[in-house]
């Protein structure tokens, strides 16, 4: 209905949004909007207030702003329990890993390695590794008074998330040293931290993985956007992430960006 001119009361009245505050108008508490017929809309008001909540918890968007164009600019989802602001979570963050091939140059080949996530890089005598083989870095690490094992060089592989999280998307760059290059792999993995405890990792989970990179050699950089196979992650968890080629052609700088939001 356009407008209620020439209509009468009877033929309107359901129409007409109202509050019940036994017609004293705006209250200074919430009250739900009403139409003329009792049914309740997803708006609440007062005098210093305004709510909403949906009668209904389905895909439908809770708030959706728009621009004249009706592309959504701020939107409030509250059954999938996000809100957006310019197509992206307004908790967005990132995360990197990344490597210098100066530090890697010793890399064993065939060997899953964990990068470092905020300090430090590899030195030839005290990379830890993850296993060998096409398969998935291994799923426990064990602290111990042994070169390759000690804490000190664990540490700072380790991304502790503080919070639950969903990872949205991973990409990264990498680029050979050598004329020849390599195929590679690298992958994204979730472990139990046990602090105090020789069991230092245990109760590995594949994350994210990307497909093999068959580099050229050092005058080419690759881009690669990666596979997520498991989003979520719930605080407490320890992250690594894992590089390994398969021949000795080159060693590698690389450097990882992950884009995830809390939950």
């Amino acid at each position: 209905m356009a407008s209620f001119t020439g209509s009468s009361p009877a033929s309107t009245y359901k129409d007409i949004l109202q509050i019940d505050n036994s017609n004293a108008g705006i209250a200074t508490s919430l009250k739900s909007v009403k139409d003329g017929a009792g049914n309740q809309s997803a708006l609440y008001v007062s005098d210093d207030q305004v709510k909403v909540r949906p009668e209904n918890d389905d895909t439908t968007l809770a708030l959706d702003v728009q621009n004249q164009n009706g592309s959504s600019k701020f939107a409030v989802d509250t059954t999938n329990n996000y809100v957006k602001a310019l197509g992206h979570q307004v908790n967005t963050n990132y995360a990197y890993f990344g490597a210098n091939y100066k530090d890697i140059s010793h890399y064993d080949v065939n060997t899953h390695y964990p990068i470092p996530f905020v300090m430090g890089g590899g030195s030839s005598t005290n990379d830890v590794d993850f296993g060998t083989g096409t398969d998935d870095p291994d799923d426990t690490f064990t602290t111990a008074d042994t070169n390759t094992q000690y804490a000190a060089q664990i540490v700072p592989m380790m991304w502790r998330i503080p919070d639950n999280i969903t990872i949205d998307a991973i990409t990264h760059i990498e680029g050979a040293d050598g004329a020849t290059g390599d195929t590679t792999r690298m992958h994204l993995k979730s472990f139990t931290f046990t602090s105090g405890s020789t069991s230092c990792l245990t109760a590995g989970a594949l994350l994210a993985h990307n497909s093999d990179i068959t580099n050229a050699g050092n005058e080419q950089a690759y881009l690669s956007t990666w596979t997520i196979d498991s989003a979520d992650v719930d605080a407490g968890k320890v992250v690594l992430c894992f590089f390994r080629n398969d021949t000795d052609e080159s060693s590698y700088s690389m450097n990882v960006t992950i884009k995830y939001h809390l939950r």
